[in-house]
């Protein structure tokens, strides 16, 4: 008898007390069922305040375990190709002391990436070594200095995978990783061993963790060694979906694609893009980061559904343009190809269910300025609201700056054009 009374306290401990039950009206429920046993008299909790105190203590503590809601985020910016053609290199040279020094590049944009968390660009140019030479086109070899310019300027995570990878061979690409971490910043798309290549990169930003692939159409007709087929990875489909899985399955919240494909200068996704970018974002990524048009794409947002059957939101970033190269209109390469965008996403988390959303998408148009300055040929990447907001720039002319309002209005209709379409 003595256990069914057990029993029906037990039930009773898990029935939550609303605000307005007291103590002595949970009592009473527990004599109410307990009268009919006259024997369980001794046992009721009239008679043993002391127990019913600490039973009323037991589900307290039980209903404080439940974790409470809560939200963190975290900023994850991207920009386009950082190109180094040969007009680029003296301009960053110092004769006096022989070395270089590109922060003035990414002076005026490195407040706007110093906010983001992870911060991402498509390093097209191997980092190979003086003794090589400095070249553009065809066969890019920059300072190592450019590296130092992009660290300083807040770039953490630089995609090596592009048609650019083997310019200076496979010392040459040994080289680029060796300085890239030296100077702490995180490479994807090109490896020295078979074990890296396997191995998924993730950082972590509070509390959320991002994995990064990467992966190139090819590399210019400059075969990859057979015996390092692992060098340099490859657009293959299957392969790329399958890291993707592994991804997830390693407890990525936020799977980041990076692409090299596309058309050069052609200023959107042909369909077959648009179809492997949808089958990636179907697979688990959530992230698209696409280059090597130098040319700005519409971006777009992709609703689908997660393996439980939830919906969740990917966002394809098709072409993100030139943030840094030698092109332009009066460089002789077509329209546009001096613009790139910003790209400034917030990833927000939610626990306990460890979902994810991108409350804001955040496009912020940039212009190369190239002017000169003490004889020299000088770049800098604008923000070009920002200068346009301000007007008193000592290095711009005023045809300049109807060549940003314009860029400005044009890009901003482009690259919505996608988000725009979409029925709300």
């Amino acid at each position: 008898m003595f256990r069914i009374i057990l029993v029906c306290l037990l039930m009773l401990l898990l029935m939550p007390l609303s605000s307005g039950d007291s103590l002595q009206a949970w009592q009473k429920q527990i004599y109410d069922h307990t009268e009919s046993f006259p024997h369980a008299a001794l046992y009721t909790l009239q008679q043993d305040e002391l127990l019913m105190q600490e039973m009323v203590s037991m589900q307290s503590q039980h209903y404080k375990t439940e974790p409470e809601p809560y939200t963190t985020s975290a900023q994850f910016i991207a920009v386009g190709d950082i190109m180094m053609h040969s007009p680029q290199v003296p301009s960053g040279y110092d004769a006096a002391t022989d070395t270089y020094q590109f922060d003035a590049f990414f002076r005026e944009v490195a407040p706007i990436l110093k906010e983001g968390d992870w911060v991402y660009g498509n390093l097209e140019t191997p980092l190979a070594g003086r003794e090589r030479g400095f070249h553009g086109y065809p066969l890019f070899n920059a300072p190592d200095e450019l590296a130092d310019a992009l660290k300083q300027s807040g770039f953490t995570v630089l995609s090596t995978a592009n048609n650019h990878s083997l310019d200076q061979g496979i010392e040459g690409l040994r080289r680029t990783l060796e300085q890239l971490q030296d100077k702490e910043l995180t490479a994807i798309g090109t490896h020295l061993s078979l074990e890296d290549a396997n191995d998924i990169t993730f950082i972590k930003q509070h509390d959320i963790n991002m994995a990064f692939l990467s992966y190139t159409y090819g590399t210019n007709g400059i075969p990859i060694p057979e015996e390092m087929a692992y060098a340099v990875q490859l657009i293959e489909e299957e392969r790329i979906i399958q890291h993707i899985q592994t991804a997830v399955a390693q407890q990525a919240d936020v799977v980041t694609v990076a692409l090299h494909f596309g058309a050069e200068y052609v200023r959107e996704p042909s369909e077959a893009q648009k179809e492997l970018a949808h089958r990636f974002i179907q697979a688990g990524a959530d992230i698209i980061l696409g280059s090597h048009p130098h040319v700005v794409h519409p971006y777009e947002v992709v609703t689908t559904t997660d393996e439980d059957g939830h919906p969740r939101e990917g966002i394809i970033l098709y072409s993100l343009g030139n943030f840094i190269s030698n092109q332009g209109p009066a460089q002789g390469t077509p329209m546009y190809t001096d613009v790139g965008i910003i790209f400034n996403i917030t990833i927000e988390k939610s626990f306990p269910d460890h979902t994810i959303t991108f409350p804001t998408i955040e496009s912020i148009p940039t212009w190369v300025h190239k002017f000169y300055d003490n004889g020299k040929r000088q770049y800098r990447v604008l923000p070009i609201e920002t200068f346009l907001a301000n007007k008193d720039d000592s290095f711009l002319r005023e045809d300049e700056y109807t060549l940003m309002e314009r860029y400005m209005k044009e890009m901003d209709e482009h690259v919505h054009q996608y988000i725009l379409e979409t029925p709300q």
